[in-house]
């Protein structure tokens, strides 16, 4: 019998027009749009640079700026698809709801991949990690709840919030280590706190956030729950778990704290991010699973989220196995950090990810990348993630590339050096 919340009548809801601003003569868009695209106006100011776009389509240029694919897919996920494009009957294309086999070999692969016992039934397919982010906000948050994101974030959690109705609160990861700090993240808790997002293996700093901090982490967060009489769920984003290096090992929140959401992708392992299928995962004690189950699904409709391409869930058992060359990027992480290091940046070695987060040789990290654009390197400035004074690189690419750039970095950092110099002589006082 289906749950009997599902017939509960919608209760009337009163809208007094003091609850909202006057509309603005000639307005355009939602004024939402407008914080959300303000909240993203660093990383667009990057993505739209006209001197990023122009080096980026030079095919002799090094692009280290996201964590797109520099090769040709692999054989063996492309004839996967193909093979799956073919219809096996009239339905092959139809509407569905969900696909068991899928959920079966997402929950069999979590299983192993955590120590945790997932239940088919508890995998919401999804258009990838950004579908499972969405429909995880969605689900729990009502309009004016606070997030607590970990910063520096992905691009795109505070529009992200923001557009679920959420409110945005940011707690930065310590100095240092780039673990989380938790005395930061019990004073941001209010009575309106609803959720925590936080992302592990963390992009950009390549942190894998220790079992003991999760398990502070959990004790924080249920007590916390326990004084605002509501719960606090973790939306989990889990999307490098398994772009690990050699002695690292997956940590989730889920182990400690069963009000997780976990949110994974195939784009990922596969090196695919143009395909988008991944999903979201609740954990066996989780309280309100039933309910949960059907809340995710009426997400899925009302945000246009309801799940991924059927060619990508027919194809999903098959994906659930790839998984790019981990040792072939260990080795390119550690030439590059061993490189930078030696021409004097200063660089810690990122226990997960595709990325490498050194410090800028100078303040300005965005005059840094335009003057490394002068030799056809492209790195992401850190102030479009959120870390002012850095400089994100991210190891998808070629080694070829890696060829090429790294007697760039070390004619920059020779510049940065000169500049450096030049300014402390001109400073000193004349005799």
């Amino acid at each position: 019998m289906p749950p009997p919340f599902l017939f509960a009548p919608a209760q009337p809801r009163s809208h007094p027009a003091q609850d909202y601003p006057r509309p603005v003569a000639g307005q355009v868009t939602a004024r939402r749009i407008t914080e959300i695209v303000e909240s993203m106006a660093p990383f667009l100011g990057t993505l739209i640079d006209p001197e990023f776009e122009r080096v980026r389509a030079d095919p002799e240029a090094a692009d280290f700026m996201f964590g797109n694919p520099q090769e040709v897919a692999s054989r063996q996920y492309v004839d996967t698809l193909k093979r799956w494009l073919e219809p096996k009957d009239k339905n092959w294309f139809a509407y569905s709801l969900s696909n068991r086999p899928a959920q079966e070999a997402a929950a069999a692969g979590l299983s192993r991949e955590l120590g945790i016992e997932f239940a088919p039934d508890d995998i919401v397919l999804t258009r990838g990690a950004h579908g499972a982010l969405a429909a995880g906000l969605t689900v729990a948050l009502d309009p004016g709840d606070e997030v607590i994101y970990i910063s520096p974030p992905w691009f795109f959690y505070d529009a992200m919030i923001r557009a679920a109705g959420g409110v945005p609160v940011k707690v930065r990861v310590r100095p240092g280590d780039f673990d989380l700090d938790l005395d930061a993240i019990a004073a941001a808790i209010t009575p309106r706190t609803r959720m925590l997002l936080l992302n592990t293996p963390h992009n950009p700093t390549g942190r894998i956030f220790p079992s003991a901090t999760l398990a502070r982490l959990a004790e924080l967060l249920e007590t916390a729950s326990q004084e605002n009489q509501r719960p606090i769920y973790i939306l989990s984003d889990e999307a490098y778990s398994r772009i690990l290096y050699e002695g690292s090992e997956m940590q989730t929140p889920a182990t400690h704290y069963p009000r997780t959401f976990l949110v994974h992708t195939y784009s990922k392992t596969a090196l695919a991010p143009g395909q988008r299928v991944g999903f979201l995962a609740l954990p066996p004690g989780i309280p309100g699973r039933e309910e949960l189950r059907l809340a995710f699904m009426a997400a899925g409709a009302a945000t246009g989220n309801m799940g991924p391409d059927a060619l990508m869930v027919y194809a999903l058992p098959e994906i659930e196995e790839m998984l790019i060359d981990l040792p072939h990027l260990q080795r390119k992480r550690d030439r590059v950090v061993d490189a930078l290091r030696e021409l004097g940046y200063e660089v810690h070695i990122p226990e997960g990810t595709f990325y490498l987060l050194p410090k800028s040789p100078i303040p300005d990290d965005v005059a840094f990348a335009h003057q490394l654009l002068a030799h056809k390197v492209a790195v992401l400035p850190g102030q479009a993630c959120d870390m002012p004074g850095y400089f994100r690189l991210c190891l998808t690419a070629t080694d070829e590339m890696i060829d090429r750039a790294l007697p760039a970095f070390a004619r920059v950092m020779e510049e940065a050096a000169a500049a450096m110099k030049a300014s402390l002589s001109s400073s000193r006082p004349g005799i």
